[in-house]
């Protein structure tokens, strides 16, 4: 693994490094306005929530790498305090690659994006009429990050003072993944859409786990096994007990090919053909024993898999 301080590489290389590390991120399609009215749009990936109570955001308008001075939405977000910030969907991605042009200042990056402005309620700058989820926030404190390095980060701080959200993107009294459809950044010039099989649930532990430090060696030593896998196993509340009618297979029980039975998604017939042939020698038994076990994790059945794993080799 390379190891290495920020002041050891050239900043360009550190900033490559950093955003493919720390990613996904969410984008800011952040709207101001001057002091005249002229809106101003522009995209910002260093962008994420820190509160609900009250509703606070931030995102990091720096100054230009190339000669240090400041960006238009930076210097509007300081004359005016006001901005809004748009999601951006899959829909509306390229657009929104357009309007991160540098265009001078009198430029309406909305017209250039093709975008239609969303008239906002309580602040100036709109916000974009495309996105089905958007902010009015007003700056709390902009933080100058390195005022010493030239084409240093700055930090806006902002409270969301009213949401836009469209009613298409909601399940119930939810927002669906799926629907919304986000897109993230990534380092250089990718991006990640972040419904479809990109997008899972896992659940928020109900209760206290015995952790991993408390699974059985054999389990935890497992050359099968993953960490997650563990973590699975983990999350119960106490150690489960042998069940011995567990091992009590129907008499209709048909399965003859450990492997076929694994990759058809069958850990129980795979577990039939280990019990019910002649027993494999102790190493292979546990090995054997584990691959069904994590088929039955990756279905979710988790008591299924402790069973397992409890049986005696």
């Amino acid at each position: 693994m390379k190891s290495f301080t920020p002041n050891e590489i050239d900043p360009r290389e550190l900033h490559k490094i950093l955003l493919s590390g720390v990613a996904p991120r969410p984008i800011a399609l952040v709207g101001t306005a001057d002091t005249k009215g002229n809106a101003n749009l522009s995209p910002y990936s260093f962008f994420n929530a820190f509160s609900s109570n009250p509703p606070v955001v931030a995102f990091g308008p720096a100054h230009r790498a190339t000669d240090g001075t400041k960006k238009d939405t930076y210097s509007n977000l300081m004359a005016t305090g006001e901005c809004t910030i748009s999601a951006v969907t899959h829909s509306m991605v390229e657009q929104s690659n357009l309007s991160s042009c540098v265009y001078p200042s009198d430029v309406d990056e909305f017209a250039k994006a093709g975008f239609t402005k969303r008239p906002s309620q309580d602040v100036k700058p709109p916000s974009v009429m495309e996105s089905p989820f958007a902010m009015e926030c007003r700056l709390i404190q902009m933080i100058n990050l390195a005022p010493h390095i030239k084409g240093s980060g700055n930090l806006a701080i902002c409270q969301v003072v009213r949401l836009h959200v469209s009613g298409s993107i909601f399940k119930g009294d939810v927002i669906d993944p799926h629907k919304i459809d986000l897109v993230g950044r990534m380092g250089l010039a990718w991006y990640v859409r972040a419904s479809g099989d990109a997008v899972f649930e896992l659940a928020q532990p109900r209760v206290n786990g015995i952790g991993i430090d408390a699974l059985p060696d054999h389990i935890r030593k497992s050359q099968i096994l993953t960490g997650n896998d563990l973590a699975k196993l983990a999350g119960v509340e106490k150690k489960p007990q042998l069940n011995p009618s567990f091992t009590k297979f129907d008499a209709a029980m048909q399965a003859e090919d450990f492997s076929l039975e694994l990759k058809s998604g069958n850990p129980y017939g795979a577990l039939y053909t280990v019990l019910s042939g002649t027993p494999p020698p102790p190493e292979k038994l546990q090995e054997k024993l584990h691959k069904v076990a994590q088929g039955f994790l990756a279905q979710g059945k988790i008591e299924e898999a402790w069973q397992t794993l409890l049986l005696p080799l």
